[in-house]
Order: C-alpha cells, then structure tokens, then sequence
C-alpha cells in the first residue's frame, strides 16, 4: 500500500480525486474474461480519455456473475493495466462477510489504492443503523487499506446521512459513493466532509456538484468512456475547466453533451443495462463483449435502434 492504515484518510483526501470510472468487464463468445480486451479498453481510458480512477468489479463489471477468482483476477488485472498512470478501488461487496474480507485483503495484497462495499441486503430492519456501524467496523479491523462505502437502493434501503456520518468516524473509512437524492448527499457533505470525501454516480450532476458543493472527486459510473473519445473529452475539458474556475465555459460545454446523454438513455431498454453499454463501447472502436447470464443481450432490433441514436448524438470520432 502506498500509505498506512492511521494515513488513510489523509492519503485519500489528497489523491482521490477527478474522474474515475466504474469498468465494465468484457467476455469472449465463450463467457470467458477477455483479457486482452480489458487490457485495451483500460490503456484507451488512461491514455486517450484522462480518466484519472477505475471501480473494478462492481455492479457494472456483473461480479455477481463472476466466481471468487475470477474477482481476484479482475483485481490483479486492473492493477497490471493502470501501471500507476491511474488509480484503482476494488469492489469487494458480497452478502457473505468471510468474502468481503478475503477480496479486501486480496486488493490490499495486489497494490489496489482502495475498495469499496456496499450496503448489505439486510433481513430484518430492527436496529439497522447499529448493524451497519458492526458491519463496517468489521472489515475496517481486518484489513489497513482505504474503505469507500455504497448506499444505493438495491440494497432495500438507503443509509441516512447521520448514519453516514456515524461511519465517517471510521480510521479507514474515507469515501463514499451515495447513490441517493441531492439534498441527502448535500447533507452528508455538509456534515462530514472533513472525514469522508462524498460523491454520486449521475454525470448530469457532476458539474453542479464540483460548482455548488466544492466536490473535486467524480466515483463513478461509465459516462466517462461512453461519453467520451479520443477526438471529443468534453467531460474531461468541462471537468478541468470548472476546477480552474471557469464555471461559464464549463456550463457551455457540459449542456453540448445533451444530445450524447439523450441517444445513451434513450436507446437502453429495461433490464439491459450491461448488454447496451457494451454494445455502446463496440460502436466506439472499445472492446464491449458478451454479458453473462442472468444480464440479457440486445436484440437486433434495439442494436439497430442504438446505433442509429449513436451515429446521430455528435460524439467526434
């Protein structure tokens, strides 16, 4: 690790910050890890696009499809392809506790920067915030490395801002990704954002966030590479700009992204998030894949509805 346990938070406050982007993983026809691909996809997010983070096997990475080993693998895989040119943050959520702690301690071992868990499904509701507090104070005492916490709703609930807040206390607890409604991450932001960095997923907040909120740290969702190109970094430029102080510009330029974020929203069809996206990066030259069951694929009809939105949103290529 590039810190110790008692410099967590200090460390994370000064480097945890700019864009960072939650990896899709792509298969081969065969299902297996596309390796090469990953790898790929990884240096073109680096080099080409200035992402300066990556969220590896989380919901977006389908780690619910993939075995232990195979996380582990992702973990070693993103560590080897970023090469200390970007950071990493290691999913390590399972509802078994024994799982989390073995993958928080394999992120630890690999050279991951940090990782994060999400909020449990819990089965009772009685004393939940209690049990949340004895749930990361757990994996907090079995490993030194930077802990991000998850609350988003497909948990069954959403942890409040006070909880929150409760957590920030944590030593080795320094971020969280709060997939909630505005006024609750502001609220989290204004009570604990001495002990805990704060930010959401939504892209279309970003600037907003950065402007309002004095936020300097993006975690994180796939807009960064789906949004993006080589010849078109208008949410790199529109980042840069309003962290210079530049709000105007930075206004321009995130509002000439609209017809991009409508083509991607409105192409997705329900309950193919994983198989759009993916489809999505094919179309940019990227490496997508296959999905993995449960995930459905595209049918030909919405392939043909998608890239006509594509080739239509404005994205230079």
């Amino acid at each position: 690790m590039k810190y110790t346990r008692k410099d967590a938070k200090t460390h994370a406050f000064a480097h945890m910050r700019g864009i960072w982007a939650a990896a899709l993983m792509p298969f081969r026809d065969d299902l297996s890890i596309d390796e090469d691909g990953f790898r790929a996809n990884m240096d073109h997010w680096i080099g080409d696009l200035g992402i300066d983070g990556f969220f590896i096997a989380g919901k977006q990475g389908e780690f619910f499809s993939m075995s232990l080993d195979e996380r582990k693998r992702a973990f070693d895989l993103a560590v080897s392809a970023a090469g200390g040119r970007a950071q990493t943050i290691m999913s390590c959520s399972d509802q078994n506790m024994d799982v989390v702690i073995d993958l928080a301690r394999h992120a630890q071992s690999c050279g991951a920067d940090y990782i994060v868990v999400h909020a449990p499904v819990l089965h009772f509701f009685k004393e939940q915030d209690e049990t949340l507090i004895r749930y990361y104070e757990t994996i907090a005492s079995k490993v030194d490395i930077g802990i991000a916490l998850w609350s988003h709703p497909d948990s069954g609930y959403l942890m409040s801002p006070a909880l929150c807040n409760r957590l920030a206390d944590i030593e080795t607890v320094v971020a969280i990704k709060y997939s909630v409604p505005r006024p609750m991450y502001a609220e989290l932001t204004r009570l604990a954002r001495d002990r805990i960095i704060v930010s959401t997923a939504s892209e279309e907040e970003w600037l907003d966030n950065i402007l309002e909120l004095d936020w300097r740290l993006y975690l994180c969702s796939s807009p960064p590479y789906l949004i993006q190109t080589k010849h078109d970094r208008r949410m790199r430029d529109y980042t840069d700009l309003a962290f210079a102080g530049r709000a105007d510009e930075a206004r321009r330029l995130r509002d000439s992204l609209a017809p991009v974020r409508a083509a991607l929203r409105d192409t997705r069809p329900a309950e193919k998030p994983h198989a759009h996206q993916k489809y999505w990066q094919d179309l940019l030259g990227q490496t997508g894949g296959r999905v993995r069951p449960p995930c459905l694929e595209l049918t030909e009809q919405e392939k043909r509805a998608t890239k006509a939105a594509f080739e239509g949103c404005g994205l230079k290529l």
